[in-house]
């Protein structure tokens, strides 16, 4: 299960949160081997029924759990398709409102 979770922490945009005290488990224990950098809750008073909902969140895979991923053999796993797409920010072009938009339209009209 933890190596299971490594391997979705690895295919995700990082940093990422989990909720369920499963998963918070699994994730203090890629902490405690050193897989993961990563912030979990501290442990609370049980009798408590208030408060906030308990969240781990990864921030980094540690040299370290990438090495453990290379070992199961996911070297070879292509990168997750959203590393591959450009940003969709565009810079302006220099002067583009300089013009008025009548005499740019009257530019591009053949005489």
């Amino acid at each position: 299960m933890t190596m299971n979770l490594l391997r979705q922490i690895a295919g995700s945009r990082l940093p990422v949160s989990f909720y369920r005290s499963e998963e918070i488990d699994s994730v203090r224990v890629l902490r405690a081997a050193g897989l993961v950098v990563a912030l979990v809750p501290a442990p609370s008073d049980p009798l408590a029924l208030s408060g906030a909902r308990p969240a781990a969140q990864v921030l980094a895979i540690t040299q370290k759990g990438r090495d453990e991923l290379s070992q199961l053999g996911l070297q070879d796993m292509r990168p997750p398709r959203w590393r591959l797409r450009m940003p969709k920010i565009k810079s302006a072009t220099p002067g583009w409102r300089s013009r008025p938009p009548s005499a740019a339209r009257e530019q591009q009209r053949p005489h």
